[in-house]
């Protein structure tokens, strides 16, 4: 099925944002903020959200001290730069890896089927890690299952995490999971047929207000693309 164009659209922060603690409930976080600024969601409205609060949420850290590297977390670390024990959970959390260039940084095909640098894991600190979430696509079924019961909106949700590519410097942001919406978009011109990934698209593009580091905005409501909904979530198009 082709999805109907997308002549436009806008992107706006659920802000301000409590820090969240280990545990907290985040689709009550996210309602709450919704209520206290009087913000609105719409049916078609496409709520992204940084994945490293659904691991907050979720209780995916890992304290370093309870880490035992092996020879080869420490062979990578000395090569890389990466403490030895965010190595170990590397290795731990992926399949196979390869190094962008001879010091790093370390992509990662984790155990989940996504290729990712550091198999996705994020410093907590200096002695802690967050994991991605267990399930990314259940927990975007779950959030939009709760946004949609508080809100009455239609909406569908894609969790979001950064990640580089081996082969240019800095990070962009892809979807690593999803929720009532398909990941993938034909589209068609003078007779050819192109498949895009379009919650990595909706990712990136809610990116550019995630990404800004400090600002403490890991909800972004994107408003106005056309989509078909689903609920194949982004493991379906793995490979």
């Amino acid at each position: 099925m082709t999805t109907a164009s997308t002549s436009g659209f806008s992107a706006f922060a659920l802000e301000p944002f409590p820090e969240l603690r280990l545990g907290d409930d985040l689709a009550a976080t996210i309602t709450g903020v919704i209520t206290r600024t009087g913000a609105q969601l719409r049916d078609g409205d496409i709520v992204v959200v940084a994945s490293k609060v659904v691991s907050i949420a979720e209780r995916r850290y890992v304290d370093l001290a309870g880490v035992t590297p092996s020879s080869k977390a420490i062979e990578l670390s000395a090569r890389t730069g990466k403490p030895a024990e965010i190595v170990q959970l590397i290795l731990d959390n992926s399949t196979e890896h390869f190094l962008a260039t001879e010091r790093g940084p370390i992509i990662a095909r984790h155990t989940l089927g996504y290729q990712l640098t550091s198999a996705g894991i994020d410093r907590a600190g200096t002695n802690g890690a967050w994991l991605l979430p267990a399930d990314p696509d259940a927990s975007a079924r779950a959030l939009r299952h709760a946004l949609i019961a508080f809100t009455h909106a239609d909406v569908a949700v894609v969790i979001a995490d950064s990640d580089g590519r081996a082969d240019r410097r800095g990070a962009t942001v892809i979807s690593i999971g999803a929720a009532g919406i398909t990941p993938l978009r034909a589209t068609e011109h003078d007779g050819k047929r192109q498949e895009e990934t379009l919650t990595d698209l909706i990712a990136a593009a809610a990116g550019i207000i995630l990404g800004q580091r400090g600002r403490g905005a890991p909800v972004v409501v994107v408003r106005g693309i056309a989509y078909t909904p689903s609920n194949d979530g982004v493991a379906s198009i793995l490979q």
